[in-house]
């Protein structure tokens, strides 16, 4: 799997392999590129690049995204893992299909997991506070949450929310 490296006002440039450390690639005018990415991971979806040219040889930042794309980078937050927009190849996979439903309407209300579940919201959108956090983990339509054993917290419901379920 690579990333489609894009720089203003261009085509895209070159795809970088994820697990290379550099990569020489090649843009439209046939300059040559060096690309090396940096151990940094700021954003969703994102990774920073150094890109360096045969004309330019000092570094700049340069950001690749995902975002939009059919891949999807699970990030962890209070307990609480979230991988958004996962590929339907991934869902076949899990079998989400298959699961259970369930459904509320707007609300709050506490809850305790006394199984890891894991769920896939098809509607809705939803903030949980973890029992003992200010900070809440939010995630709607299209996300893969998954949710520890023993975690106790408030769900705040804000849009109808629709989703499968798996309880392990």
């Amino acid at each position: 799997m690579g990333i489609g490296l894009t720089v203003t006002g261009q085509s895209t440039i070159g795809l970088l392999p994820s697990s290379s450390t550099h990569k020489n690639c090649y843009n439209p005018n046939h300059r040559s590129l060096q690309i090396q990415p940096f151990p940094l991971k700021s954003t969703i979806g994102s990774n920073y690049f150094g890109l360096k040219t045969q004309k330019n040889p000092s570094f700049s930042i340069v950001r690749a995204s995902t975002e939009g794309t059919s891949m999807s980078n699970p990030i962890e937050k209070l307990g609480v893992k979230i991988e958004r927009n996962p590929p339907e190849s991934r869902l076949s996979e899990l079998g989400v299909r298959d699961w259970p439903k369930w459904g509320c309407a707007p609300s709050n209300f506490p809850w305790t997991y006394e199984a890891k579940e894991t769920c896939y919201l098809l509607k809705g959108k939803v903030k949980v506070y973890p029992d003992g956090s200010s900070e809440a983990v939010e995630f709607g339509a299209g996300d893969l949450v998954v949710f520890p054993k023993g975690m106790k917290c408030t769900w705040d419901v804000s849009e109808a929310v629709d989703k499968h379920y798996n309880f392990e």
